[in-house]
């Protein structure tokens, strides 16, 4: 118990000295608040609004990509498990099930034209 509460309090103490040097090195910089709340843009003064939207398109495109990588993630393990021979049939149909929902979902975002970057 002893030790939890010197870890308490060691954590507690060098939280706080951390947010004063942080205060303390903020307070010396003397950028203004306006430089400090606006994008970033190579040094440039923003073109426009900050807060325009993004294209849902590419929302989709981006939601899509994330899955196919998730799995290729999924899909080097069960090569080696199957290469080793320790995947019976029903982890075969399992996996071909789960390869089968991702090519009908990439049927389906062809159908809903995501993956046509055309005007």
């Amino acid at each position: 118990m002893k030790v939890v509460i010197i870890c308490g309090v060691f954590s507690v103490l060098v939280g706080s000295l951390m947010l004063g040097l942080g205060w303390v090195l903020s307070s010396r910089c003397g950028v203004s608040v306006r430089e400090l709340s606006s994008p970033f843009e190579c040094g440039f003064d923003p073109f426009g609004s900050s807060r325009v939207g993004f294209s849902l398109r590419f929302f989709s495109l981006m939601i899509l990509f994330i899955v196919f990588d998730f799995e290729t993630v999924l899909l080097m393990p069960f090569v080696f498990w199957f290469g080793g021979g320790r995947v019976g049939g029903s982890g075969v149909l399992g996996f071909m099930g789960f390869l089968f929902i991702l090519l009908a979902g990439v049927v389906y975002e062809m159908k809903e034209g995501v993956l046509e970057w055309g005007c």
